[in-house]
């Protein structure tokens, strides 16, 4: 998810490490802030694979900014990992949101679908929080108010994830119109 998010930011433009870990704790921060003792790491993969490359600028005060750019290697690479995501960047939402934020880059509107769809299989089938041996209970199945609650909030994000997810795949059915 964090190599997502580092190439698909730097798809957009080059940045500095600080402005790229800025946009990337505001997509997935909330649920999993984003350590320098992890981006680095993972920008010195990227680098390392030919994905990224760095280039040193004069700081505005003091101290150098390395500015991160994705080779054209990198670009490829972000669009393969968009049309062809792990099953966990499908079922898991915090991983779907990534993929999310930068489907656009794929420009084949069915490649784009094709991953929508897979989204929607995983949503369609019957799932639940709490389960009575291997069948999924529901809210009205549930006497305590904060597990109803629970299944409540996530029936109501999953119907509207449903019909927007249908929109869009109709709508890039049709060629995007």
């Amino acid at each position: 998810m964090l190599e997502l998010a580092i190439l698909g930011f730097l798809y957009d433009a080059p940045l500095h490490g600080y402005e790229l870990r800025k946009r990337i704790t505001a997509l997935t921060g909330h649920v999993k802030p984003v350590a320098e003792s992890t981006l680095y790491p993972a920008i010195k993969r990227l680098e390392k694979a030919g994905l990224l490359e760095r280039a040193t600028q004069p700081g505005s005060v003091a101290a150098p900014r390395h500015i991160l750019t994705l080779t054209e290697e990198g670009r490829r690479e972000l669009r393969r990992r968009l049309a062809e995501p792990a099953g966990r960047d499908i079922t898991d939402e915090n991983r779907w949101f990534t993929v999310l934020a930068f489907l656009r880059h794929l420009d084949d509107p069915g490649a784009q679908a094709a991953v929508l769809r897979r989204r929607l299989a995983f949503l369609e089938e019957p799932a639940s929080f709490f389960y009575d041996g291997d069948q999924p209970l529901r809210a009205e199945d549930l006497d305590d108010p904060f597990r109803r609650g629970i299944l409540t909030i996530a029936r109501a994000t999953s119907r509207a994830e449903l019909a927007w997810l249908r929109a869009t795949i109709d709508s890039l059915d049709a060629g995007g119109r």
